[in-house]
């Protein structure tokens, strides 16, 4: 399998100082290399160019999101990046950076495919748009946008329009949601399955029902966005939102193992990697476990 490596070093979307250093510090980790343990052909397409933009400007193009037009200008390359690997018959392997990139990704390929689902490993649900984001930080709006709901140059993004529908949107492990994006869950009938939903039924049981819901459709393509925050934050000090009662590696690996065995999964997000939070590259130790994992499976 062709892989394309792209690296997403911003931290514009959650407006704190470390993210954009996530791909360059899974990259002194060896991250090429432990993909082509796996005998994967890996493009090391680089990182995405990220302009520096001065903190007093962050609120220049909206009142209410930070950063708004270097966000959708970095997110559209990233979108360009991804279809553009889909249609080398390329697996597109995105590291960030914030979740923001989300949106990027989806879009790329949204583009590609005729009917994508989204997969939303994430202890957030990142369904917030500008009039319910408590903090005006985008990398808790790309799936809402994504889905059409938001600021238009967000929703617009590389192309006009909703880039997934509601019933092909998995939102798995979340416990830290804001009261409008458990609003707009409701109003459009996402799958979201939170923390406690989960430890309900049990891990296997949710991961079972999503793929049967995804190979029922017409789905043509899956993408999935990994948020390493959806572990506990005991595992992960060096991301930017942690939330406690979260996966411990186990459960994460087998969420990875389950989704990438069936062989819908196109292409995907590694993100929230924050090495100036990091505490002995804990972090980033567990990050690149998971993507020798990843690969193990694939």
């Amino acid at each position: 399998m062709d892989i394309s490596l792209i690296g997403v070093p911003i931290m514009y979307g959650c407006d704190r100082q470390g993210a954009q250093y996530g791909p360059k510090k899974l990259r002194q980790k060896a991250i090429i290399d432990i993909i082509r343990r796996h005998k994967e052909n890996v493009y090391d397409l680089g990182n995405l160019f990220v302009p520096h933009i001065p903190e007093e400007d962050k609120y220049a193009h909206h009142e209410k999101i930070k950063y708004l037009k270097p966000v959708v200008d970095i997110n559209t390359n990233l979108a360009h990046s991804v279809f553009s690997a889909l249609t080398s018959k390329s697996f597109p392997f995105i590291i960030g950076g914030d979740h923001s990139i989300g949106l990027g990704s989806i879009s790329g390929s949204s583009k590609f495919h005729n009917n994508l689902a989204v997969i939303w490993v994430d202890a957030h649900g990142d369904i917030n748009t500008h009039e319910t984001s408590p903090s005006g930080n985008s990398h808790g709006m790309p799936l809402a946008a994504a889905l059409g709901v938001g600021e238009p140059s967000m929703t617009n993004l590389y192309f006009n329009g909703p880039k997934v529908k509601p019933d092909n949107v998995f939102i798995i492990g979340a416990r830290d949601l804001d009261e409008g994006e458990i609003k707009l869950a409701k109003e459009l009938k996402l799958n979201l399955y939170t923390m406690d939903n989960i430890r309900k039924v049990g891990l296997e049981s949710v991961i079972k029902e999503v793929i049967e819901k995804i190979e029922n459709s017409n789905v043509d393509g899956t993408h999935l966005s990994f948020d390493i925050d959806v572990m506990d934050k005991s595992l992960v000090p060096g991301t930017g939102t942690p939330v406690d009662k979260g996966f411990n590696l186990e459960e994460g690996k087998i969420v990875l193992k389950e989704f990438l065995n069936t062989g819908l999964i196109k292409s995907m997000d590694l993100v929230e990697l924050n090495p100036n939070l990091d505490e002995n590259d804990t972090t980033a130790k567990l990050c690149i476990d998971l993507v020798d994992w990843i690969f193990k499976q694939l």
